[in-house]
C-alpha cells in the first residue's frame, strides 16, 4: 500500500443537483475529493474535503464504488467515495481558493457534460441510478470487552476494556458524520458503553433493546433475527438510527436484510459496523463502515 495514494470524496447532492468543483491548477471540473491525512479515516476525510472544497457540509447516505487511477509519478490513487446530502448549515468560504476557485450545482445531465474525467462521469451515473434513500441505520458490533472466560459473574455486565474504549471513540468519530438522532443498544452493558462516546457527542440518550441482543441459546438466533428485522422496519422511516448489536446476531440479521443465506460475508469484528440504506421498504445498499 506504500505505492498507493489514498483519498476520499463524495457525490454531493442538493435538491436533485450535483456539486462540482473547478481546480485551477489542472483546469478541470471534478467531484470534491482529497488525500487522507495521517491516520485519518476515509469517511472523515471525505466529509472534511467536501467542506473544504465546497463550503458545504455533507451527510453521508451510502457508500459508492471506489475509484482507482494512475498518477503521473507511477503510483495509483485510490479514492473512496460516498453519496452525501448537503445540509442546511451556513455555507463556509472555500478553504484554499488556489486549489478550488469555483463551485457549481448542476442537474445530473449538465454535471456529466461538465465533468472532465470519465471515471467521475461513471460514478455520477451510478449515484444517480441509485434509488432515493429514505432511511439509514448504522449497525455496529460492540467494542472489545476482555475475554468471556476470564469474566466471573453475569456476562451481561462485562464492561469494555481499554482497547474497547479506543474503538468506542473511533465509532463515535465515524457515526457522528451521519448525524444520528436515535441510539439503540442491545441489553449487555458493553453494547451501551460502546455508544456512550457517541451519545456524549450528540447529547442523546441510549435506549436498550433486546431485539438486537444475542439469545442465550444458539437455536434461538433465527427468532431473534426476526425480532431485529421487525424492529428495523419500525425504525427505517424515521431519522438516522445508530444500533449496537452482537457478533452472533449481526451477520444473520444483515444477511436477512440483503436477502441472502450467506451470512459469512457480514461477519463483523468487534468495533466494526455497517451502513444500511433503505429506499422505502426495500434495502438499497448495505456497506461496510468500520
Amino acid at each position: 500500500m506504500t505505492d498507493v495514494v489514498r483519498a476520499a470524496g463524495a457525490v454531493l447532492l442538493r435538491d436533485s443537483q450535483v456539486c462540482l468543483v473547478h481546480r485551477p491548477a489542472y483546469d478541470d471540473w471534478t467531484l470534491p475529493k482529497g488525500k487522507l491525512e495521517t491516520d485519518e479515516l476515509p469517511l472523515t476525510a471525505a466529509v472534511r474535503e467536501v467542506v473544504e472544497e465546497t463550503g458545504v457540509r455533507g451527510e453521508p447516505v451510502l457508500k459508492l464504488p471506489d475509484v482507482t487511477y494512475p498518477l503521473p509519478d507511477g503510483r495509483d490513487k485510490h479514492v473512496e467515495f460516498w453519496l452525501m446530502r448537503a445540509t442546511d448549515d451556513p455555507v463556509l468560504p472555500i478553504a484554499d481558493p488556489d486549489e478550488v476557485d469555483a463551485v457549481e450545482w448542476l442537474a445530473p445531465e449538465a454535471a456529466a457534460a461538465r465533468l472532465t474525467y470519465p471515471a467521475d462521469r461513471d460514478l455520477l451515473a451510478h449515484a444517480v441510478n441509485t434509488a432515493e434513500v429514505t432511511g439509514v441505520a448504522l449497525i455496529v458490533r460492540h467494542a472489545h470487552a476482555g475475554e468471556r472466560k476470564k469474566w466471573h459473574g453475569n456476562d451481561a455486565l462485562r464492561p469494555i476494556d481499554e482497547q474497547g474504549e479506543g474503538e468506542a471513540a473511533r465509532i463515535a468519530e465515524v457515526l457522528t458524520h451521519f448525524a444520528p438522532r436515535r441510539l439503540v443498544a442491545a441489553t449487555p452493558l458493553r453494547c451501551k458503553q460502546t455508544l456512550e462516546p457517541l451519545a456524549a457527542k450528540l447529547d442523546l440518550p441510549i435506549v436498550t433493546d433486546n431485539a438486537f441482543a444475542e439469545p442465550a441459546e444458539k437455536d434461538d438466533v433465527p427468532a431473534r433475527v426476526q425480532e431485529g428485522l421487525a424492529r428495523l422496519a419500525q425504525l427505517r422511516g424515521g431519522p438516522v438510527t445508530a444500533i449496537c448489536s452482537q457478533g452472533k446476531v449481526m451477520p444473520h440479521l444483515l444477511a436477512a436484510l440483503a436477502g441472502t443465506d450467506d451470512s459469512d460475508q457480514y461477519k463483523t469484528r468487534k468495533g466494526g459496523g455497517w451502513v444500511v440504506a433503505w429506499a422505502g421498504d426495500r434495502v438499497a445498499a448495505i456497506s461496510r463502515l468500520l
